[in-house]
């Protein structure tokens, strides 16, 4: 089965940026949807975009334009770059795998801590 590793977490000031890595380990990648997920204080977790095994990206309205999900398959590695990034950002992000023929998400990291200060 797949490990993933998050990394690229940390504090930012409101309107800045951060890029997120997702490295996995122990299968390729190239078969799997990978996707984010954050999970704030008190709230449920939620997913923020996906990237299917074919390159095809979908995002949640609420990072529609600022974030970009993307996959290096030759580094076994998925990206979340997190633009315009805002308080209420702020939260746990988990990175996250599907194989291509599951219908759940069953390989998550560890999660990364993302603050954004006013």
């Amino acid at each position: 089965q797949v490990q993933l590793v998050e990394s690229g977490g940390g504090l930012v000031q409101s309107g800045g940026s951060l890029r997120l890595s997702c490295a996995a380990s122990g299968r390729a990648i190239s078969d799997y949807t990978m996707a984010w997920f954050r999970q704030a204080r008190g709230k449920e977790r939620e997913l923020l975009a996906r990237i299917s095994w074919d390159n095809v990206p979908v995002y949640v309205d609420s990072v529609k334009g600022r974030f970009t999900i993307s996959r290096d398959n030759v580094k076994n590695t998925a990206y979340l770059q997190m633009n315009s990034l805002q308080t209420e950002d702020t939260a746990v992000y988990y990175c996250s795998a599907m194989f291509r023929t599951d219908y759940q998400f069953l390989y998550w990291g560890q999660g990364t801590q993302v603050t954004v200060s006013s």
